[in-house]
């Protein structure tokens, strides 16, 4: 059974996330959130990221959500940590990856969406 992880930031460090957890049968990601990226670009940074290479495998837009080699991952983007919805999703842990919630107080937030 693998664990359910949500990425807040899908900056370097986010994108570098999702790619370790793809290569991991143990951790699905679930859920993105990044308010100031959109979906369609989202596809192109992950698919030609000029740092950590062209991605190999599938990457689309589709409905809403951002399918990478078949995995649906729910797209939000919000500003608000407390206002993404990780639960709905189903994540069970989230990578915070922005730079900006480094507080325990701060990161908390998270816990409320």
């Amino acid at each position: 059974m693998s664990i359910k992880v949500g990425i807040n930031g899908f900056g370097r460090i986010g994108r570098l996330v999702l790619r370790a957890a793809l290569a991991n049968k143990n951790v699905q990601v679930v859920a993105v959130n990044d308010p100031f990226i959109d979906l369609d670009y989202m596809v192109y940074m992950f698919k030609y990221d000029s740092t950590h290479g062209r991605y190999k495998g599938t990457v689309e837009a589709k409905d809403g959500h951002l399918v990478v080699d078949g995995h649906n991952i729910v797209v939000y983007n919000s500003l608000k940590p407390e206002e993404i919805k990780w639960g709905a999703a189903g994540a069970e842990y989230v990578v915070e990856s922005t730079g900006v919630f480094t507080t325990i107080e701060k990161a908390s937030l998270h816990l409320k969406g």
